[in-house]
This record gives structure tokens, C-alpha cells and sequence, in this order.
């Protein structure tokens, strides 16, 4: 790893949510800023979530912690779930921040940033992608990030959120 690099995150929250939940853990986002920053010199995080008025105490919790929020408006479906499809806006934000950081990580298993992945190889922007399991990860990402792809499975035991009533 190159020390000193300006290095910018960003992450596909409800693809990393859902993975992690799937795996039956909890992500500490403490943790997990820190360890952006110092494995891969991460100076900014991009995480792209769809807004919802009732979970503000999470999103000043986010900001504290380090992250840059970037929100999309939820659709409500049918079965009463909610759905804020960030991609585009992840992709965008990838292309408006280009000339700003040396390289980018993504986090995100979803085949949709295969475009992106592509072209920050090319130009060899790209740092890693992180996904939450192989089970959840596009084979279209598997095969195009290649040796650049790293699954969260692999970092629960120094990311996992550990309750202190429980130690």
C-alpha cells in the first residue's frame, strides 16, 4: 500500500447492509472507517442510501463517524418494503469526484458497477472492490475485478460490531 494517497470510497449501503445482515453480523462502522483509512488511505467515504425521515439518529451517527451521506428518495413497494436504488448516483459521483482521488474502492457486490469497475481499471483508478459474499457478488464483478475483489466474510472477525454487554 502507498502511504500519503488520496484514495476515496464509495459504498452501495443497502447492498452491504443486506450482505452483512445475510451473514448474521453487525458491522461497526467505527471500525470499519478506521480500517479504510488505514489499509487503503481512504481520505473520503461516499456512502449512497435511500432516505428515510426516521432513522436521523443513524444518519448524524454515520457522519460522526466519518462518512459522507449521499441520498436517494425510497420508493415504497408493494409489500410495504422500501427501495432507494443508489446506483446511478454512485456512478455519477465515482465520475464527479475522478479528478479528485488517486484511486477508488467500491463496495458492492451488485453487476450493475461493472461498467465503472472496467473503466477505473483501465485507467488504473482502481483500488479494490469489496463485496459482501461471493453468494451476493455478480459473477460479472467476480470476473472483471479479478485478484481486486475481497469479500466482507473475510473481515467480520475486525469489523463485526461487538455488543459490550456481551463481553
Amino acid at each position: 500500500m502507498n502511504y500519503n494517497q488520496n484514495n476515496f470510497a464509495f459504498i452501495d449501503s443497502q447492498n452491504l447492509h443486506f450482505g452483512i445482515l445475510e451473514q448474521g453480523w453487525k458491522i461497526d462502522y467505527r471500525k470499519f472507517r478506521n480500517y479504510l483509512r488505514n489499509k487503503y488511505d481512504i481520505t473520503k467515504v461516499f456512502m449512497f442510501m435511500g432516505y428515510l425521515p426516521s432513522e436521523q439518529a443513524l444518519y448524524t451517527f454515520l457522519r460522526q463517524s466519518g462518512f459522507t451521506l449521499i441520498f436517494k428518495h425510497v420508493s415504497k413497494l408493494l409489500d410495504g418494503s422500501v427501495k432507494g436504488n443508489c446506483d446511478g448516483e454512485m456512478i455519477l459521483q465515482a465520475m464527479i469526484e475522478y479528478p479528485n482521488y488517486h484511486q477508488a474502492l467500491l463496495i458492492t457486490g451488485d453487476g450493475d458497477f461493472v461498467c465503472l469497475i472496467k473503466y477505473l481499471q483501465k485507467q488504473n483508478k482502481l483500488l479494490q472492490v469489496i463485496a459482501p459474499t461471493l453468494e451476493n457478488c455478480s459473477k460479472f464483478i467476480r470476473e472483471v475485478a479479478g485478484k481486486k475483489l475481497l469479500f466482507f466474510n473475510d473481515l467480520q472477525s475486525k469489523l463485526s460490531y461487538k455488543d459490550k454487554k456481551t463481553l
